[in-house]
């Protein structure tokens, strides 16, 4: 196997992985190249986490840091004609399947010698990056847009992070945590490609749960996309070792106040297209400019899967379904019970097939928000 490296998918310039950085020299957004792949044989299934598909990981993780993240439910039920499957996430430790990313981004960067990190985020990328930093005994600071929901504000302090409440839309705490990255490492998880490699695990999980077989469809909600692009990758490395046959087709599920990937997928283009933002209920997809559009726009059409763009009215009646049926979601979560009812309607996926929609977080992120939206 070649050593792994960063690269930078836009000119195929490499780095080394043993210096800290979250972007390329030109300050554009880097990834890890691409894994061979690991067989069942591989799995270490004496673990209870992601960290049993740790062979996965372009690295050795020789003191990961854990809190048992990964080994979610799958959970199916009735959804109109279909039998989907539920991926629960927010059984996650800190509450969404962002700990993922956060425990194999922080294990690496840590094993390098970094011991405190800025992130920025809208809710559950900071309680996560600061539950996972409590845990590896790591200084955390997070910048986080002044409306997100004080639950998640309160998860994050509670941590014994330290956060910074930034006013403006959500890119202006982006900007901010950039502007200050000189003096702290910025592990963005959207910028920072290792946390890519945590949420792989996603595939790797929902491949194992199925009897080692790949489902048809897989549903994300998607706002910088990091877990629908965890998928792509390790689905992507599971056909590379011949452990399955076809990739699934990912689907990402987007607000239509805020669907920029939406529109670029239906425009045919891999660039932004204009299309008008307004607020959304799901807060933690609304991102207006994805730092990874071409690699989501390029994972949709080689999986053979699309996007679909949801009203606020129709993520909160499949907010109230889900609820109704035993499952507490966020918002943000919603989207990918919404978008089964639109894809079962135009045909795109069939009662026959296998599907599983990924409910990233828990409702108690916003639960007076949901309870009023259940009502």
């Amino acid at each position: 196997m070649p050593t792994a490296s960063y690269i930078d998918p836009r000119n195929g310039k490499r780095y080394p992985l043993h210096e800290p950085r979250w972007c390329s020299d030109e300050r554009t957004p880097l990834l890890v190249t691409p894994g061979a792949g690991i067989s069942r044989a591989d799995i270490d299934s004496r673990t209870r986490s992601l960290w049993r598909y740790r062979a996965a990981l372009p690295v050795e993780i020789k003191h990961p840091i854990s809190l048992g993240a990964g080994c979610t439910p799958l959970v199916q039920q009735d959804w109109g004609d279909l039998r989907p499957f539920f991926k629960l996430e927010w059984f996650n430790p800190t509450g969404s399947f962002k700990d993922r990313g956060s425990a194999v981004m922080l294990s690496f960067l840590r094993q390098i010698g970094v011991d405190a990190i800025l992130e920025d985020s809208s809710g559950n990328g900071g309680s996560s990056m600061a539950g996972l930093g409590a845990a590896g005994g790591m200084r955390v600071k997070i910048l986080a847009p002044a409306s997100t929901s004080p639950a998640k504000i309160a998860q994050v302090r509670a941590y014994g992070a330290e956060v910074q409440l930034v006013e403006g839309p959500r890119e202006e705490s982006e900007a901010e945590a950039i502007r200050q990255s000189s003096q702290t490492f910025y592990a963005s998880h959207n910028w920072q490609p290792f946390f890519l490699e945590g949420t792989k695990s996603l595939a790797y999980e929902i491949w194992e749960d199925l009897g080692f077989v790949a489902p048809d469809n897989v549903i994300v909600p998607v706002g910088a996309g990091s877990s629908l692009l965890g998928c792509a990758f390790g689905f992507r490395e599971l056909l590379k070792a011949g452990q399955i046959a076809k990739l699934p087709r990912l689907f990402a599920a987007q607000p239509l106040n805020c669907s920029p990937i939406d529109a670029s997928f239906k425009a045919g283009v891999d660039i932004p297209v204009a299309r008008e933002v307004n607020k959304t209920i799901a807060e933690g997809t609304a991102i207006k400019h994805p730092l990874r559009l071409r690699e989501i726009i390029g994972a949709l059409r080689e999986s053979g899967g699309a996007t679909v763009a949801l009203t606020e009215d129709e993520i909160v009646a499949a907010l109230r379904r889900l609820a109704r049926q035993g499952l507490f979601t966020e918002p943000t979560s919603a989207s990918a019970a919404a978008a089964l009812e639109k894809l079962s309607a135009t045909g795109a996926i069939k009662a026959s097939e296998t599907t599983v929609a990924v409910l990233t977080g828990t409702g108690l992120k916003a639960a007076t928000t949901v309870a009023d939206l259940v009502r």
